[in-house]
């Protein structure tokens, strides 16, 4: 019966696509929208039902979600006139308070047990993508506050993501935990100087209004994750296995909420950010798995860091670029680069974990 279910699906998304293609040509692409859109919605349940591609459909569909946003922004904009940009920080609280939840002081010990690992793949995220960032936003001919994006970007910490592509790429997860844990730490403090230093001169940066904006989705949701797990451990099975979904849910309601509050500039810019966005992650990949091996460290681990390098916490610049009060033009960047980051990780993860690391 699955079986079947899954084929159909193929079929449908097959002839949507056909169809979506061919009132494009002769009506318009304005007229393909709802077509588009079930064409990715019926990918996303065709892929469910293949092993290899399951990994994808959470990314299809959130391309369809932000498709349904470029089409329908005004159902993503306000309702009854509540603005739904202000879901964003409350739901940045939510899946930062699951990551506490999955935390325990036994994450930190790999510090402890391997700290030229850690340090490295630690400065590697907060040179080499803010780094990136400033070079790209400055070459991009964006406006000012759509550049400003490009860097913030840059300046987050790790996201989540990178740990389930590190368990993929048979990589060190142990690592990657420590690494994303780190980070996003001590971002409250890093980012907003590394903001003020670089994106200085496109956009007036509040550094303590950062910092403290940081702070309220970071550190006090993730405290509040580590007591709930200290007090409820072994009781909350079912949170561990509810967290993932709804951290999932809440990272694609982020991102259709910002594509469809700045729809007019993406669809001005909209190829040209995704192919900076583009070069922005696979350069963090290649660049941070060469900083593992020029300081000879071993093939996982090299792994990891690449991989904690280049995938960024989309979610989290999303909200600080919402309590900017910039979300349809500094969120436009890290609103490109979630979905874009979970393809090329899922690419890379696949790639490597055909090919198990040998050490000499």
């Amino acid at each position: 019966m699955n079986h079947t279910f899954y084929k159909i699906s193929i079929g449908l998304s097959a002839i949507l696509f056909i169809v979506a293609l061919g009132v494009g040509f002769s009506s318009g692409l304005e007229k393909a929208g709802p077509y588009f859109i079930g064409f990715f919605l019926c990918s996303a349940v065709a892929f469910r039902g293949h092993p290899q591609l399951k990994g994808f459909a959470y990314t299809v569909m959130i391309f369809g979600s932000v498709t349904m946003a470029l089409y329908y922004p005004g159902f993503f904009i306000e309702y009854n006139g509540f603005k739904l940009s202000g879901l964003i920080t409350p739901l940045i609280q939510i899946i930062m308070f699951g990551m506490g939840t999955s935390m325990s002081v036994g994450d930190f010990v790999a510090v402890v047990k391997t700290p030229k690992s850690v340090v490295i793949g630690v400065v590697a995220q907060f040179v080499i993508m803010p780094v990136l960032g400033f070079s790209l936003a400055n070459a991009s001919g964006f406006s000012p506050e759509i550049a400003a994006g490009i860097i913030l970007i840059g300046c987050s910490p790790s996201g989540l993501a990178s740990n389930v592509m590190n368990y993929l790429a048979k990589a060190n997860l142990a690592l990657s935990i420590t690494i994303t844990s780190i980070t996003t730490l001590i971002a409250p403090l890093i980012t907003p100087l590394l903001m003020n230093l670089l994106a200085g001169a496109f956009v007036e940066i509040d550094t303590l209004k950062m910092m403290w904006d940081i702070f309220k989705m970071v550190i006090i949701p993730i405290g509040a994750g580590l007591l709930f797990n200290r007090l409820l451990r072994g009781k909350s099975a079912w949170l561990d296995a509810a967290m993932p979904v709804v951290s999932m849910a809440g990272i694609g309601i982020i991102i259709v909420i910002i594509t469809a509050a700045g729809r007019d500039s993406l669809l001005e810019i909209g190829f040209l950010l995704i192919g900076i966005v583009m070069i922005h992650n696979l350069s963090g990949y290649l660049i941070g798995y060469w900083s593992g091996r020029l300081f000879k460290m071993n093939e996982r681990d090299c792994r990891t860091i690449a991989i904690e390098v280049g995938m960024q916490n989309g979610g989290l610049a999303s909200g600080i670029a919402k309590e900017m009060g910039k979300i349809a033009t500094i969120g436009l960047a890290p609103a490109v680069f979630g979905p874009l980051m979970n393809i090329t990780g899922s690419v890379l993860a696949s790639y490597w974990h055909r090919r198990p690391p040998v050490e000499k």
